[in-house]
């Protein structure tokens, strides 16, 4: 039966809960033991999917169509496990079900409550296809103490119970804040934060101390004191370089080793050289490019985590470093001289995926920039569309647009009503809800084998990749596009929807419809970055 590790956070949020569940299943993985993670979201949004990313981040997608918390992109890409749907549950889908359970009377006439009926389907997801592993982690979103949170902790204390300490292990990230004009650590926070957790019926058996300064021995004894548990399982837990020395760090400090104390287990030692290389090549970079990213979320970074991460795999494969500069896309509607002052530094132009009309205009002018000036160039889902859209208006087509943005006479990308899925013919009705009606999830696509493209790939000419988007490309245009140097090098097998257009005339211009960043990893980058990243480190040999 698999042990199961709920990580919980106090004190303060983004403490990195996330960052740390991955880490530890890195760790326990490195020494031959099968993981896996889930989340638990306490929002009563069914998922985030219609959640703006300056609420939540990036909204992950997993191969079965999931929206999901951006903590299972970093799941994935620190343990190689691809997530899946249900590795993350909200208190809305929670309730969603039960509802619908009451409405068929499959409750015989009980009354519905929190407990037993909400605590018993958390439970059930916590365990649910867990035969095969050796350790479940479950990471609480939030901080305890919040409201929306208790069903969960509830839950967790219950299976504390039923499965008994040998089989859980609470483990509790919290803060012990530098106060700089005293001079010294205040363990206060952690203790009251511990306190929080035991009146609510749980007692954590490893403490995750977030900090800025050493932690003294003396502290850290004083921690160990007032919370009840052994001083080894108080982990100190110090800012990183980069993210991925976070494992290397913690098992240092001896995180893994104290979990396996706690279960009576002992392995082998980890191998982690493969996590020093990754760490040596981050921080020894023999270059550096520069990426130019015009978005419209590009006030929150985390709104593209995992755009973020890829092009530091790129990165790595390269052997340099990565300068990302975000650059808003509405800056660019206004004059050419601005848009030239600020994408002629760029080695590379990337446009990524979004929603909505605001800043569209300027990511177009962003691509024509890229064709016009010959700079590599990488559009990603309505990245690719806009690419499509100042290609027809380059082959004088000056009304082309996008239906998402109102009624056109050139609708070069029009709203998807139906498609092929997994399953057959999936359908979508233009006014119906938003919520989990997209094309999600992964899907096949057709190279051209004399493709750019292709080649990146391998010489592959079929792919899997990861969608998430309601508007393509409408095929219709296709002539006069291709006429303009604009190709379709990539197309679903029934050959209705294109998937990638690229510019063979130029140096890199690839524009895809699905997202590759999902699915990139420190150890496997992603191809499409790999190459993008290769064509802006010769850009950068030129300038």
């Amino acid at each position: 039966m698999a042990r199961h590790i709920f990580i919980t956070g106090g004190v303060v949020s983004s403490l990195g809960k996330g960052l740390m569940a991955a880490s530890l299943a890195a760790l326990l993985q490195a020494r031959g033991f099968r993981v896996r993670i889930r989340k638990f979201d306490p929002y009563l949004n069914v998922d985030p999917g219609t959640m703006s990313p300056y609420q939540h981040g990036e909204v992950f997608v997993t191969d079965d169509g999931a929206e999901a918390d951006l903590d299972l992109g970093h799941y994935e890409r620190f343990t190689g496990v691809s997530a899946h749907q249900g590795d993350n549950i909200t208190s809305g889908r929670i309730y969603q079900d039960i509802i619908a359970k009451e409405r068929r009377g499959d409750y015989l006439g009980a009354t519905v409550q929190v407990i037993p009926h909400v605590t018993d389907a958390i439970k059930d997801f916590a365990q649910a296809d867990t035969d095969d592993l050796d350790f479940v982690l479950c990471e609480v979103g939030g901080t305890v103490g919040d409201i929306e949170g208790l069903p969960f902790i509830e839950a967790l204390r219950q299976m504390r119970n039923e499965l008994g300490r040998e089989s859980t292990c609470f483990v509790h990230v919290t803060l012990v804040p530098y106060i700089a004009a005293a001079g010294e650590l205040k363990t206060k926070p952690t203790q009251h934060s511990v306190r929080e957790m035991t009146g609510l019926g749980i007692q954590p058996d490893i403490l995750l101390c977030r900090c800025e300064h050493e932690l003294p021995e003396g502290e850290r004894a004083k921690i160990a004191l007032f919370c009840n548990v052994r001083r080894e399982a108080v982990i100190p837990a110090l800012d990183a370089p980069n993210i991925y020395a976070v494992p290397l760090q913690y098992h240092a400090e001896g995180l893994d080793a104290e979990v396996l104390h706690h279960f009576g287990l002992s392995s082998p030692a980890p191998e982690l050289s493969r996590w020093s290389g990754i760490v040596d090549r981050f921080q020894n970079p023999e270059g550096e490019v520069t990426i130019g990213v015009v978005g419209k979320y590009v006030g929150l970074p985390d709104a593209y985590k995992s755009l973020n991460e890829a092009l530091v795999h790129g990165g790595l494969a390269n052997k340099v470093k990565v300068k990302i500069k975000w650059l808003d896309a509405e800056i660019f509607e206004k004059a050419d001289s601005e848009i030239a002052a600020a994408l002629e530094p760029m080695h590379g132009i990337l446009v990524p995926g979004g929603f909505g009309e605001r800043g569209t205009e300027g990511k177009i002018a962003a691509v024509r920039f890229a064709r016009e000036r010959d700079v590599p160039f990488f559009g990603i889902c309505l990245g690719m569309q806009m690419a499509c859209i100042e290609g027809a208006r380059s082959a004088g087509i000056e009304k082309a647009s996008s239906t998402e943005f109102g009624p056109t006479e050139e609708p070069v990308v029009g709203i998807i009503t139906e498609w092929m899925g997994k399953e057959g013919l999936e359908t979508r009705a233009e006014g119906g809800d938003l919520g989990g009606t997209m094309r999600l999830g992964a899907y096949t696509a057709k190279l051209d084998g004399n493709s750019l493209v292709s080649s990146l790939y391998g010489g592959a000419t079929e792919i899997s990749e990861r969608h998430r988007h309601r508007y393509e490309v409408n095929g219709k245009y296709r002539e006069a596009l291709e006429k303009d140097g604009l190709i379709f090098s990539g197309m679903s097998p029934d050959g209705l929807l294109p998937e990638i257009v690229e510019r063979p005339d130029r140096a890199f211009f690839v524009g895809v419809q699905f997202h590759p960043e999902l699915k990139s990893r420190p150890f496997e980058p992603h191809p499409l970055f790999s190459g993008f990243v290769a064509a802006a480190l010769r850009q950068a040999r030129l300038v």
